[in-house]
C-alpha cells in the first residue's frame, strides 16, 4: 500500500472516531427531550420536515412497486444506528382524518428490505442491537464515498436515502458524482434518491460564508452539540472534528448534472429544501458565529411536556454580514416574521382571561401586507389561545399552546425557505426514470 493511501485511510478512521466518541458519551442513545441527539427539534421539526417533502415521492414509489407486485427496497447511506429507518418508519399518509386508525405509510406489507450502510462499526453495532431481530433489516459496514455498496448480482434499490448532512462526507465532488452515477446506472427502471448536505449559508456558520464558491468548500465540523455548555468547555480538548462539505444549490445542481452526464441517464430533481434555518444545533453552541443565539434550546422547550417557556428566549436578533445582501434580505425578513409571530402570541396570552373564556379586549388586527404564512399562523394561534386557554386543567399553555406555537413557527419557516443552502441542511430529492 502506498504512503498516500495509508495516510488517507488513517484520516478516514480518525474522522469516524468522532462518531465513536459520540456513541460512548451515551448522548447518541435513543433519548429525547431538551438535550442530546434525539431532542425535540430533531423529532418534531427536522424529521417531520423531511417527511413532509419526501411523502409524495415515496407514495409514487410505493404505487409503482405495488403495480409490479413487489415490495420496497431501501438503502440508507450513512445510516448511523438506523436513524434513517426511524425517520422513514414515522412517515404518515397526508392529513389522516381523526377517525382513521392506520396512518403509517411504510407498513410491513410495503417494506421488503432495508439495508443500512455506515463506516463506523460502533453505530452499525448499535443498529444491529436495536433492529437485528427484524429479518427485513440488514446493516453493513462500508464506505459509500468509494462507490455504491451494492454487490454485482444484488438487485438495485428503489429508494437511496441519506439524512442529516451525510452526503457532506463526500469532501471531493468527484466521489459524490460517482455515487449518484452508479445509482442511476444500476437502477432497473425507476428509483428515488435523497441527498442531504450541510447548507453553505447557514446562519450557524456565518463566519464561513463566501461569494467565491471555490473557497471554504469544506468545514471543520466539531461534534460539540452533544454536551451542554459547561461540559462542552471542559471537554474542549477531547472533542472530535469532521471535515464536511458545505453545499449551495448551485454547487449541488452541478454535481447532479455531472452524474447524469456520466451515467447517460437523467437524474431529475423533484424538490430542494432547506432544513433547520434558525434551529440548527450550532445555533446553541455558537462555535462558528459569535452572534448565534440558543434558539434550538428555546424551541426544544416549546415541545417539552409540563415545561413553561419564556417566550422572549425565542426572539432572534439577526446580525447581517456585509457583502451578502441576497442572504441578509432573506434572513432579515424571516427573523422579522418569526419575532412577530412570537410577540403576537405573547400579546394573546396577556389579553386572555380564563374566567371570561376569551380576550379582555380584541387582539390587534393582522396587517394584510404580512406574508401569507405569517398571517395564517397568527390567526391560528389566536384560535388556539381562545380555544384552550380557559381549560385550566392539564397545563394548557405548557402542553397545548406552546407546542402549537412551535408547529406554527415550523410551518412559517418551511413555507418561506428557499432550498438554496440557507439552513443547517440542504436536501435534494431526485428521481431516475429509465422509461420516461
Amino acid at each position: 500500500m502506498s504512503e498516500d493511501k495509508e495516510q488517507e485511510q488513517d484520516k478516514e478512521l480518525w474522522q469516524m472516531e468522532a462518531y465513536t466518541e459520540a456513541v460512548k458519551s451515551g448522548l447518541y442513545a435513543k433519548k429525547t427531550g431538551l438535550v442530546g441527539k434525539y431532542d425535540n427539534v430533531r423529532r418534531y421539526w427536522e424529521d417531520e420536515l423531511t417527511r413532509q417533502f419526501l411523502r409524495a415521492p415515496l407514495q409514487k414509489l410505493i404505487k409503482r412497486c405495488r403495480a409490479q407486485m413487489r415490495r420496497l427496497r431501501i438503502m440508507d447511506l450513512g445510516c448511523g444506528s438506523a436513524d434513517g429507518f426511524e425517520l422513514l418508519a414515522g412517515m404518515r399518509h397526508r392529513d389522516p382524518g381523526l377517525h382513521t386508525n392506520e396512518v403509517s405509510l411504510l407498513t410491513s406489507n410495503v417494506l421488503g428490505q432495508y439495508t443500512g450502510i455506515d463506516l463506523n462499526r460502533d453505530l452499525i453495532r448499535q443498529g444491529r442491537l436495536l433492529y437485528g431481530e427484524n429479518p427485513k433489516m440488514e446493516f453493513r459496514q462500508a464506505d459509500f464515498r468509494k462507490g455504491l455498496p451494492l454487490a454485482a448480482k444484488e438487485p438495485s434499490c428503489d429508494l437511496y436515502f441519506s439524512s442529516f448532512g451525510t452526503t457532506s462526507h463526500h469532501n471531493d465532488d468527484k466521489t459524490a458524482v460517482q455515487l449518484l452515477a452508479e445509482i442511476a446506472e444500476r437502477c432497473q427502471d425507476y428509483c428515488v434518491v435523497m441527498c442531504d448536505w450541510l447548507g453553505r449559508y447557514s446562519y450557524e456558520w456565518q463566519s464561513l460564508w463566501v461569494n467565491d464558491l471555490s473557497k471554504h468548500r469544506n468545514m471543520d465540523y466539531v461534534v460539540s452539540y452533544i454536551y451542554e455548555k459547561e461540559e462542552r468547555e471542559q471537554r474542549r480538548g477531547e472533542l472530535q472534528h469532521l471535515n464536511l462539505r458545505l453545499m449551495s444549490r448551485k454547487e449541488a445542481d452541478a454535481i447532479v448534472k455531472a452524474a447524469s452526464q456520466r451515467a447517460k441517464v437523467e437524474i431529475k430533481p423533484l424538490v430542494w429544501f432547506d432544513r433547520s434555518t434558525f434551529t440548527g444545533r450550532h445555533m446553541d453552541t455558537a462555535e462558528y458565529n459569535t452572534h448565534a443565539q440558543p434558539i434550538r434550546q428555546a424551541v426544544n422547550s416549546l415541545h417539552e411536556a409540563n415545561v413553561r417557556t419564556d417566550l422572549s428566549s425565542l426572539l432572534i436578533d439577526y446580525v447581517p454580514k456585509p457583502g451578502f445582501e441576497f442572504l441578509n434580505t432573506y434572513f432579515e425578513q424571516l427573523q422579522m416574521c418569526w419575532n412577530t409571530l412570537v410577540q403576537y402570541t405573547q400579546t394573546l396570552l396577556l389579553l386572555h382571561k380564563e374566567s371570561e373564556q376569551g380576550f379582555v379586549e380584541d387582539p390587534p388586527p393582522v396587517p394584510g401586507s404580512y406574508p401569507a404564512a405569517l398571517r395564517d399562523m397568527m390567526e391560528r394561534m389566536r384560535h388556539v389561545v381562545v380555544g384552550v386557554g380557559w381549560l385550566g386543567i392539564g397545563l394548557p399553555r405548557e402542553n397545548i399552546i406552546e407546542p402549537q406555537l412551535g408547529y406554527a413557527l415550523r410551518y412559517m419557516v418551511t413555507n418561506m425557505q428557499r432550498g438554496q443552502g440557507c439552513a443547517h441542511g440542504l436536501v435534494g430529492i431526485f428521481e431516475v426514470n429509465k422509461h420516461a
